[in-house]
C-alpha cells in the first residue's frame, strides 16, 4: 500500500471529545480516492459508489499527522475497488481501515463507461 497523502490534525477537525472526527476523516479518504481512481482512468468524471466495512481502529488528536494509503483490490470494466488504510504517521498505528470503496468511470452522459485501461 502506498501511503501518498498526510493530513495535519487541526483544532476544526475534532469532535467534542477531542480527537479527529470521523466524518471529516472519511472525507479525506473519499477525496484520496477519487484523485487515485481519476488519475488511473485519466478521466475527471468519477464517481464513489459504495465503502465497504469502516473499521475505526484508534483515534487521533490535534497535532498528530495521518497518513492515507490506497490500493487497487480489483480492477472492473467501469471500476476500481480500492482499500484504504489511515495510520499515524509517527506511530505507525492505524486509524481506520476500509476493506472495499468502488470508484465508477463516468461518461460525459453520467452513467458508467469502461474505462478501457489496463490498470
Amino acid at each position: 500500500m502506498k501511503f501518498q497523502t498526510r493530513k495535519w490534525i487541526k483544532p476544526e477537525d475534532l469532535n467534542p471529545n477531542g480527537t479527529l472526527f470521523g466524518g471529516r476523516l472519511l472525507e479525506w479518504i473519499d477525496e484520496e480516492a477519487a484523485l487515485f481512481a481519476i488519475i488511473q482512468f485519466d478521466n475527471k468524471k468519477v464517481v464513489t459508489k459504495s465503502m465497504g466495512a469502516i473499521d475505526f481502529v484508534a483515534s487521533a488528536k490535534q497535532g498528530d499527522v495521518v497518513e492515507i494509503g490506497i490500493e487497487i483490490t480489483k480492477v472492473g470494466n467501469a471500476y476500481i475497488a480500492l482499500s484504504c488504510e489511515v495510520r499515524n504517521i509517527m506511530t505507525h498505528e492505524t486509524i481506520i481501515t476500509i476493506s472495499n470503496i468502488i470508484m465508477v468511470n463516468l461518461g460525459e452522459d453520467g452513467k458508467p463507461k469502461a474505462h478501457g485501461k489496463n490498470i
